[in-house]
């Protein structure tokens, strides 16, 4: 779900007027994408196929929960975004800042400011936007998919230095929420399974 520092980004080409005109659709449609819930399929650079529950609660905030019998969990409570791995018992930690979910995760959503489009690509039933932080902030690329018409978010790829691209599908996308913020903080398995039972 999260990539690592890019090697080399690509180069910004001055979009046309009609490209830069779908860029402002998607613009409007995430900056009111308020919250939402669904399935996803990832695919990863090796071709493992996961699926999973998703939520999404703009600025911010975001858990993908895998089905069994993966244990990971990712959740950003809009500051870090964690990886717990329930079967090892291990968590990491990022800020959200360095990663590509910040790009559409946040406050205020600006495609034209702060990132840098390099591509829209058109195919049947939709578009795709490649984008990077033009800050050079967020680790990797991403590249946002959507269906058209209704102008709805699909998904998303992003990629690793060597080029590798893990893939993500959005499945039964509706909108939803609020959701309580508890849903997005994950705590160390390790002392979870340390504490005392209480019982």
């Amino acid at each position: 779900m999260l990539a690592s520092p890019a090697v080399a980004a690509p180069v910004a080409i001055p979009l046309s007027a009609n490209d830069a005109a779908l860029v402002e659709r998607a613009r409007a449609y995430l900056s009111d994408l308020h919250g939402a819930k669904g399935r996803f399929v990832q695919t990863d650079p090796r071709g493992t196929i996961s699926a999973g529950t998703f939520w999404l609660e703009r600025p911010g905030r975001a858990r993908f929960e895998y089905d069994p019998p993966s244990g990971l969990v990712i959740a950003s409570d809009g500051r870090r975004v964690r990886l717990v791995d329930r079967r090892l018992k291990t968590i990491q930690a990022y800020p959200l800042s360095v990663t590509p979910l910040a790009l559409f995760l946040a406050r205020d959503i600006r495609l034209d400011r702060g990132v840098v489009v390099t591509q829209v690509t058109r195919r049947a039933g939709g578009f795709s936007i490649l984008a990077r932080d033009g800050r050079k902030q967020a680790q990797g690329r991403i590249t946002l998919d959507f269906t058209d018409p209704p102008l709805a978010l699909a998904g998303w790829a992003l990629t690793d230095p060597q080029g590798g691209v893990t893939r993500v599908r959005l499945l039964d996308f509706a909108p939803a929420g609020p959701f309580l913020a508890t849903l997005f903080v994950l705590t160390d398995p390790k002392a979870m399974s340390a504490a005392p039972d209480r019982r």
